[in-house]
C-alpha cells in the first residue's frame, strides 16, 4: 500500500492542500472545545452523515490509532466497504480520512469540502452570533470525515476519538460498539488529573444497548467502565475474560499469534507488527469485530487475511537500514514502556541511540524513566512544532533522569538523524530510534523517504 503518495495529480493535491489550510486557520487539537452541540448542528444540516453506517467508535490512551486500523482491515477482509477516520497524521491530512483501506482521495477532499462549506460557514457564524468559538479544527474535520463516509458510501465506520470521548466531536456518532484500548494518565488538563477521572471522560462513547469491548485495565479503571456499560444496558467483554492473547512469537516482520477470540480461537495468524502490546491490540480488534458482527467466530481467512495486511506507520517502524533506524509515536510513558520492552524483545541491538524530541503538555521524565532501561544514549532535539520543548530545556531534564553522559543536545532533528545513523553505522549491531512525539516521527518519516533511506 502507497498510502498515496506517490501518484497524484498537482491541480488535485493543491485543491487538497487549500482544504487543508482552511482547516488549520482554526483554532487547532491542541484547544479542543469540550462540545458536541456545533458538530452535531454542523451534520444536522447536512442530512445526518453520521448516521449513514453502523459505527464502531474506539478510544484509550495507546494503541488507539494501531487497533483502528486493525478492526477496519478486519471488516474489510470480511467484505464491508469501510471508513476510518483516526488522528493525528503523520505526513498528510487525507491519512486520517481512508475508505477502504486508502486515504482520501485528493479530488474528492476537495469537493466534498466544497459542498459542506456553506453550512460550515453556517454554523461559525450561528457560533460566533451566540459568543461562542467556531467550528474548531477537528470538529470541522469530523464534520468532513462524515461526509464523506456518506458520499463513498460506506457499509461501517470506524471512528478514533480524538481526544477523550464524552465530549469529543466524533460522540455526535452512536457506537455499536465501543473500544477502550488501555487508559492511563495523558492530557491531564483536558481529561482529569487520575485514571478514574480520564476513564469517566473516556466512557463517554458508551451508548445505550452498545457492546464494550476493552483491553486490560488498571482495576479503578475497569470498575468505571463496567459502571457505565451497566448504567448503559451494553454488554461487557474484557481483555484476559471474554478474549485473551494465548501466545505470541517474534517472527521475520513481526510475530506470529494466537487469540482466544469470543467466539473462539485463532491460531498462528500473522501479525506484521512488533510488540507485544500489537498482539494485545489485535485481540482487542477481533473481539471488537467479532461483537460488531454478532459474537459469532470470524472465518480463519478473515483473520489472517485481515491481521495479515494491516499496518500502523509511524508505530515500531522501520524507515532505514545498514543501519537500522526505527520510529515510535510514543508520547507518553506508558507508550515509552511498550517501546522498551519491544526493543528487547523484537530487535537484537548491541548499543542503541534515541533521537528524542516531546512536546510541551507531555510527562518528559515519564518517557526517560521509561526508556533509561534499554542502556541507551540520547540525541535530545525537536520537531517544527511550536509545542515542542525547546533543546536545552528538554536536554537537561532528560539528563536529571538518566545522567548527563547520555545526553546530548542536538539543535535540529535532521542533523541529530545523520548524526545518530554516523554513530550507528561505525560498529555493527548499533541502531537509532526516533520518537517522544508523532510530530516527530512524521518529519523522521519525511526526511527519510526525502534522503532515499530503505528499512529493507
Amino acid at each position: 500500500m502507497t498510502d498515496g503518495f506517490d501518484d497524484f495529480d498537482p491541480d488535485a493535491r493543491e485543491a487538497a492542500d487549500a482544504v487543508y489550510a482552511s482547516l488549520l486557520a482554526r483554532v487547532g487539537e491542541a484547544h479542543p472545545a469540550p462540545r458536541l452541540d456545533a458538530t452535531r448542528r454542523a451534520v444536522e444540516l447536512l442530512g445526518d452523515p453520521h448516521r449513514s453506517a453502523p459505527v464502531v467508535h474506539l478510544t484509550g490512551t495507546n494503541g488507539k490509532t494501531s487497533t483502528s486500523r486493525m478492526v477496519e482491515s478486519l471488516l474489510r477482509a470480511d467484505g464491508l466497504r469501510t471508513g476510518l477516520l483516526t488522528s493525528p497524521h503523520l505526513e498528510r491530512f487525507t491519512e486520517r480520512v481512508r475508505i477502504d483501506g486508502e486515504p482520501i482521495a485528493d479530488d474528492a477532499v476537495a469537493r466534498i469540502w466544497e459542498e459542506i462549506a456553506p453550512i460550515v460557514d453556517l454554523v461559525d457564524q450561528e457560533l460566533v452570533a451566540a459568543g461562542d468559538v467556531p467550528l474548531t479544527f477537528f470538529e470541522a474535520l469530523t464534520v468532513l470525515a462524515f461526509a464523506a463516509f456518506a458520499d463513498a458510501p460506506v457499509d461501517v465506520m470506524v471512528l478514533e476519538v480524538g481526544m477523550g470521548g464524552e465530549w469529543d466531536s466524533t460522540n455526535v456518532a452512536d457506537g455499536q460498539v465501543a473500544v477502550f484500548t488501555p487508559i492511563a494518565l495523558d492530557h491531564e488538563s483536558r481529561l482529569g488529573r487520575t485514571v478514574e477521572e480520564i476513564a469517566r471522560t473516556k466512557s463517554g462513547i458508551v451508548k445505550p444497548g452498545a457492546a464494550v469491548v476493552t483491553a486490560f485495565q488498571a482495576p479503578a479503571v475497569l470498575e468505571v467502565l463496567r459502571q457505565v456499560a451497566e448504567r448503559n444496558d451494553a454488554t461487557f467483554e474484557v481483555e484476559g475474560g471474554g478474549f485473551a492473547v494465548l501466545d505470541s512469537r517474534v517472527a521475520v516482520g513481526g510475530q506470529v499469534i494466537g487469540v482466544r477470540g469470543l467466539g473462539g480461537e485463532y491460531a498462528d495468524v500473522a501479525l506484521p507488527l512488533f510488540g507485544r502490546h500489537q498482539a494485545e491490540n489485535a485481540a482487542v480488534a477481533i473481539a471488537a469485530v467479532e461483537a460488531f458482527l454478532g459474537g459469532a467466530r470470524l472465518p480463519d481467512e478473515v483473520v489472517q487475511v485481515g491481521l495479515g495486511a494491516v499496518t500502523s506507520p509511524g508505530r515500531l517502524q522501520r524507515v532505514a537500514a545498514e543501519p537500522t533506524l526505527i520510529v515510535d509515536a510514543a508520547h507518553n510513558p506508558h507508550g515509552a514502556e511498550s517501546l522498551a520492552a519491544a526493543l528487547t524483545e523484537y530487535f537484537d541491538f548491541s548499543e542503541l541511540v534515541i533521537v528524542l524530541g516531546i512536546l510541551g503538555d507531555k510527562d518528559a521524565a515519564g518517557i526517560a524513566r521509561a526508556l533509561a532501561p534499554t542502556g541507551a544514549r540520547f540525541l535530545v532535539t525537536r520537531s517544527s512544532s511550536d509545542r515542542a520543548v525547546p533543546v536545552e530545556a528538554l536536554a537537561a531534564a532528560i539528563a536529571t533522569e538518566v545522567g548527563d553522559e547520555r545526553v546530548i543536545a542536538v539543535d535540529r532533528l535532521e542533523d541529530a538523524l545523520e548524526e545518530a545513523r554516523d554513530w550507528a553505522a561505525a560498529e555493527p549491531g548499533r541502531g537509532v530510534v526516533a520518537t517522544g512525539s508523532i510530530t516527530l516521527v512524521g518529519e523522521v518519516l519525511e526526511y527519510a523517504r526525502d534522503r532515499g533511506w530503505s528499512g529493507e
